[in-house]
């Protein structure tokens, strides 16, 4: 094939994809998503919302790692804490302008809790699981939401079990 007429299928191929990617046509399961692309694009944003969503699957990570060690299920633990990592960062893409005010939690009590996951000792998690509750309640009462107050769990709701 001559080079030209290979660019030329490029070129036709690309704008092809970019036009059918501006398409107005709705999609999704019975095409709920409908608009242009940047309005489909505002409405998936919408539908991810911003921390509060994160903060709910944060509860639940929360929940879970401490389950996860009063079991002795050590990679479940680990496993929930890179989720409680990944939940943060992914929301803070959202709303970039409380990163900032999350670095204590992502830099340095997740870490933390990290070390002692691998150390596998319960009484030392119980102490490193009282200061996260504490970085999480300091972060909450600096962006003026303190009547968001997070505590250990009493009760588990999950099923999930060790080992």
């Amino acid at each position: 094939m001559k080079k030209s007429t290979f660019v030329t299928l490029i070129t036709f191929c690309v704008l092809s994809l970019i036009t059918a990617c501006q398409s107005s046509k709705p999609v999704g399961r019975d095409g709920w998503l409908k608009g242009t692309t940047n309005e489909k694009l505002e409405t998936v944003s919408r539908q991810l919302r911003g921390l509060d969503m994160a903060m709910v699957e944060t509860g639940y990570r929360y929940q879970e790692l401490y389950w996860a060690v009063q079991d002795t299920n050590w990679r479940y633990a680990h496993y929930q804490l890179e989720k409680l990592k990944s939940a943060m960062e992914y929301a803070l893409v959202r709303r970039p302008k409380r990163a900032e005010p999350a670095q204590e939690y992502l830099t340095v009590a997740l870490p933390a809790m990290e070390k002692v996951l691998d150390a596998k000792d319960v009484a030392l998690f119980d102490k490193q699981f009282i200061e996260l509750t504490n970085t999480c309640n300091d972060c909450h009462k600096n962006q003026n939401v303190d009547y968001y107050k997070v505590a250990p769990p009493l009760h588990r709701q999950s099923p999930i079990r060790g080992d």
